[in-house]
């Protein structure tokens, strides 16, 4: 008597389907991952250093974006001119509405490149150009200013009692000091609390933190001229510095 052929049982079927299943996607891996290779090269290089300006951080401001101070001395937007208070709208032909455009502009201008910068000053527009410098130069930059044989200059008021504020009939601001050290150089210039400043050493002042970049970097027991607000009055005063 003949045997009847054996039927497979479902989990037999199962078992073939998956192991053709798992046959055909490695055939498959084995084929495409070569092609994305190839047109979607993997990389792990670094992404390209970033570029200094010589700026504290940058903020949005009304019509573009502004800092509070220049720094370090000799830097890129300090040899252009640049003062805390500027309102940079194009930079390097590209028009900047905030700090995150900014940023990104920052992020993709290459080191030692000359950049036309616009700006706003007093209510006027300017143009400027600066050449962007690597962080191994601003950081040199940073660190000469600190070990200069010289020192820091004193100018003796409480920078942590100063304001900006308008100077009025005019588009001009200014810094007003608030608590000036009792015979400490401004003091014995004749500089009152509540005076204004707007120029120090031949630097328009428009914010505190430029104020007090600008006092730190005169050359101790040297003579510079402040121009400053006494209500209507506009003085000019030489202060002879002093040291820190």
């Amino acid at each position: 008597m003949a045997k009847r052929a054996r039927k497979m049982s479902g989990m037999t079927w199962m078992f073939i389907g998956l192991l053709i299943f798992f046959i055909a996607a490695a055939a498959f891996t084995a084929v495409v991952t070569p092609i994305r290779r190839t047109i979607i090269p993997t990389s792990s290089a670094p992404p390209p250093p970033r570029a200094y300006v010589g700026v504290s951080s940058f903020e949005t401001g009304e019509g573009g974006v502004t800092f509070d101070n220049v720094e370090p001395p000799g830097g890129p937007a300090d040899k252009a001119g640049l003062i805390g208070g500027d309102v940079i709208t194009s930079f390097d032909g590209q028009v900047v509405h905030d700090e995150d455009e900014m940023t990104d502009l920052m992020r993709r201008t290459p080191i030692g490149k000359p950049v036309e910068v616009i700006y706003i000053r007093d209510g006027e527009p300017k143009s400027t150009t600066l050449t962007t410098v690597s962080k191994e130069d601003f950081d040199r930059l940073v660190k000469d200013f600190r070990n200069r044989p010289e020192g820091r200059g004193l100018f003796g008021f409480d920078d942590d009692d100063t304001e900006r504020v308008p100077i009025p009939g005019t588009k001009i601001f200014g810094v007003k000091v608030n608590d000036i050290g009792q015979s400490r150089p401004a003091d014995l210039a004749g500089v009152k609390e509540g005076d204004i400043i707007i120029e120090f050493d031949g630097t328009p002042i428009r914010t505190p933190e430029e104020l007090s970049s600008r006092v730190i970097r005169a050359i101790p027991y040297s003579t510079v001229k402040i121009v400053l607000m006494r209500g209507a009055e506009k003085l000019e005063i030489p202060v002879k510095m002093g040291k820190q």
